[in-house]
């Protein structure tokens, strides 16, 4: 049986895109980076999960009000996804972007490469995660280009810096 320090060595070896995701419980927002999201299915309803820590503030905040958002974060957000992953105050990891409520009134990048605005359709307890499942009420591709913010081996990169 491996570790779990020997688990994570491999798993940063699995370059990931990178996500901010976003919820909101009265009136007031919060987020954290992930790089734990993956599409469930297109039909018959488009789903995505998202993997929390259940220590983490956010956690209990999507919990309660059963909505998120996914914001696919650009090769340039590097130092907004440090912002979000580092500890502080929601109000700081907020400012200086530009944030739009969708239709469940989670925060939605301006600028990001997608916005999935979810309504948690189900929530499976595995350890010391939860992954939320949630439907996708609304989407928003708020740029044409294509260039995903990468994490990899314990950085920030894109597919430019992955080729090499």
């Amino acid at each position: 049986m491996i570790n779990g320090s020997e688990f994570k060595k491999g798993m940063r070896r699995l370059a990931a895109g990178v996500s901010i995701i976003t919820s909101t419980e009265h009136g007031q927002p919060c987020g954290f980076a992930a790089t734990s999201v993956s599409s469930v299915t297109a039909e018959p309803r488009p789903s995505l999960l998202v993997c929390v820590n259940q220590q983490a503030t956010s956690h209990d905040i999507i919990h309660r009000s059963g909505v998120f958002c996914v914001n696919l974060l650009g090769e340039g957000d590097a130092e907004l996804a440090q912002r979000f992953s580092a500890p502080g105050s929601w109000e700081a990891r907020f400012e200086g972007c530009d944030w739009v409520p969708l239709v469940t009134g989670s925060p939605a990048l301006l600028g990001a490469l997608a916005s999935f605005d979810c309504e948690v359709a189900s929530a499976v307890v595995v350890h010391s995660h939860t992954i939320f499942i949630g439907e996708v009420r609304d989407l928003k591709l708020w740029q044409e280009a294509v260039a995903p913010l990468l994490y990899v081996d314990g950085r920030f990169g894109s597919l430019a810096q992955a080729r090499l």
